[in-house]
């Protein structure tokens, strides 16, 4: 598999390659149309101004017109050629952004910047959203819906049944080999804009619209007022009575009174059809073909296909309608289109009339277009690792079957050269690993790995392991636990909050069972009482609702190994080199046999007791 990552990274490559030397070389042929247009103005107004200096005027009106005809040749093949440099910018981009989510590149990743709330119970902990999350790694969606549902996906607690969460691989599946359809979209999509479809506007649009018939009355008012106007102030020109300033009069306060329903349509409008145009490009990808071979797609974009009218076409006639409504952006130009026709007015009536139509059908459309967007951002994320594995979900119900097992299961956050994998079987409820190891070692990455991992599982992606099975897990962490000051809570109560709630989890047996990840339990107090008080914890999650991994420096808690079959002790260790300490970073069974606080202290010139290693 590592070769087949090798030759897809290669073929980005050379594709972005070549279309770097293809861009370059339109730029230069760009400049040079620009010189030519440039060229083509000076060399006309010397021509033309010579000819009438000599008095041929015939013949400068002809230089005149075939010059104006050549620049407006010329000027044609630039703009067209400007529009395909710009696209096949963003092609390149596309492939940067590939690129660098297959090497893990931070600097190649846009950050989304998006958030949840801090009360999640494991979305921080597992490095789900933020600067260097695995959102930020998946998200190449290109709609706000696509990424809320992506996150929604990643962060689900409630068990999905068996039949969605297998259509949904299914359709990630099927989306994986689909890697011209997907850059397509993102192709399409970034050319228009580069920020996320956003619905939000469009659907407030929707849902506050007035009834067209009222509209309706108004508009035949107004235009059969601006009507008696041209002919009643051509009638005055023509040395008739001024009657049309009573008309006028009439047609203006007609308007104003009608003025702040327009400029209520009119803010929910204005540059609205912009994310139209994008919505509108990208549903029409998918109306132009058929899917009959990829059955979980075909049955996702039908929608689209078995509507009277094409989707695209309705949704552009709406993108059309807010844009003549964005004439109200240009203030002389809309005084003076009023002066002859209601325009606003007219546009409204008409974008009602849209509306009505859309908004019975435009909720399931853009509802299918966020399930397949997120949908593509996981299949993206499969084809550019193909040695990740495809999840196998056991059914819920069999306590022994309860947990995850997976082999060479590793952190995706981490580039492929660093990432070291390790094999785990975590079955049967009430099963607890006991992780010690030395500082440094690993054991909180490893956690933030089995965890993250089952969250791709149940999204419907693939995992960064050789295979993997499992049974839906509610997920628990106590990971990253710090002082709220605003709240007035310490670092320990803090701890202590989030461990209760992890109790109150498992204690719901209705749900699915809890996978729990605690990071060094209790290390916000003393020694002793951290010591009793992880002991009677541990040993409450050996009788509870869930099963997870705990991660600890105090190796006497090693001991409870004998008294619960439930609980087993695995480590990490080090190994002292060249007066510095090296890591392999590999699970081994039993307690930690070293440590290495006091080593780490005496090499960085701390001092120490007894006769430990000296400082380099």
């Amino acid at each position: 598999m590592d070769n087949v990552r090798c030759k897809r990274e290669r073929m980005i490559v050379r594709g972005r390659d070549r279309g770097t030397r293809l861009l370059l070389k339109g730029r230069r042929v760009s400049l040079t149309l620009s010189r030519s247009r440039m060229g083509l103005v000076l060399t006309g107004l010397l021509v033309c101004v010579a000819s009438y200096k000599l008095g041929w005027f015939v013949m400068g009106n002809w230089a005149l017109l075939g010059f104006f005809l050549c620049f407006l040749c010329v000027a044609n093949v630039h703009n067209r050629l400007e529009r395909r440099l710009r696209r096949l910018g963003t092609w390149i981009d596309v492939q940067e952004s590939n690129l660098a989510r297959l090497r893990v590149d931070w600097e190649g990743i846009s950050d989304p910047m998006l958030s949840l709330s801090s009360e999640h119970p494991y979305a921080a902990d597992l490095d789900l959203l933020g600067k260097y999350s695995l959102f930020r790694l998946l998200d190449t969606t290109v709609s706000r819906d696509g990424q809320m549902l992506l996150i929604a996906w990643m962060t689900r607690q409630d068990a999905l049944s068996f039949d969605r969460w297998e259509s949904r691989q299914k359709l990630v599946r099927v989306l994986t080999s689909l890697r011209g359809l997907r850059d397509r979209i993102r192709l399409v999509a970034n050319c228009l804009s580069p920020n996320p479809i956003a619905t939000e506007r469009l659907e407030s649009l929707l849902e506050n619209s007035d009834p067209v018939a009222r509209l309706g009355s108004l508009l035949l008012t107004a235009s059969a007022l601006a009507g008696l106007n041209m002919v009643l102030f051509v009638f005055w020109l023509l040395g008739g009575p001024g009657y049309w300033i009573v008309s006028f009069l009439l047609y203006a306060l007609l308007l104003f009174l009608t003025g702040r329903r327009v400029s209520h349509v009119f803010g929910r409008a204005l540059n609205l059809h912009l994310e139209l145009d994008k919505l509108a490009a990208v549903i029409g990808i998918f109306e132009k073909r058929s899917y009959r071979r990829y059955p979980e797609l075909q049955a996702m974009t039908d929608l689209w296909r078995n509507e009277a009218g094409r989707p695209s076409v309705a949704i552009r006639q709406l993108a059309r309608t807010c844009s003549g409504l964005s004439l109200k952006a240009h203030p002389l130009l809309h005084i003076a289109v009023h002066l002859v026709i209601p325009w606003d007015l007219a546009w409204t009536w008409y974008l009602q009339k849209v509306c009505n139509r859309l908004r019975p059908v435009l909720q399931d459309w853009t509802l299918h277009l966020a399930i397949i967007d997120a949908s593509m951002a996981l299949a993206t994320f499969a084809y550019l690792n193909p040695s990740y594995a495809w999840p196998c979900r056991q059914p819920e119900g069999n306590a022994t079957a309860t947990g995850i097992s997976g082999t060479a299961i590793g952190h995706p956050l981490l580039a492929h050269e660093q990432r070291i994998n390790n094999d785990l079987t975590l079955e049967g409820l009430g099963h607890v690993f006991l992780v010690t190891g030395s500082n440094m070692s690993g054991k909180s990455t490893f956690l933030r790995t089995v965890g993250i991992n089952v969250c791709l599982a149940q999204a419907g992606g693939p995992v960064c392991a050789e295979s993997l099975s499992w049974s839906w897990l509610r997920i628990r962490t106590c990971i990253r636990v710090g002082d709220r000051l605003e709240e007035g809570l310490s670092y320990f109560y803090a701890e202590v909050k989030r461990l209760k709630s992890l109790l109150v989890a498992m204690a719901d047996r209705d749900k699915a069972p809890v996978l729990f990840l605690i990071d060094e339990i209790f290390k916000g107090t003393n020694n002793r009482e951290r010591l009793l008080g992880s002991e009677a914890f541990i040993r409450e999650l050996t009788i509870g609702q869930g099963l997870g991994l705990v991660t600890t420096h105090d190796l006497e808690l090693a001991n409870l190994e004998q008294e619960s079959a439930n609980l087993t002790n695995v480590h990490f260790q080090e190994t002292l080199g060249d007066k510095e300490l090296q890591f392999d970073y590999r699970l081994r069974p039993g307690p930690c046999p070293t440590t290495n606080a006091l080593r780490i202290m005496a090499m960085e010139g701390l001092p120490v007791p007894g006769p430990g290693p000296s400082a380099p």
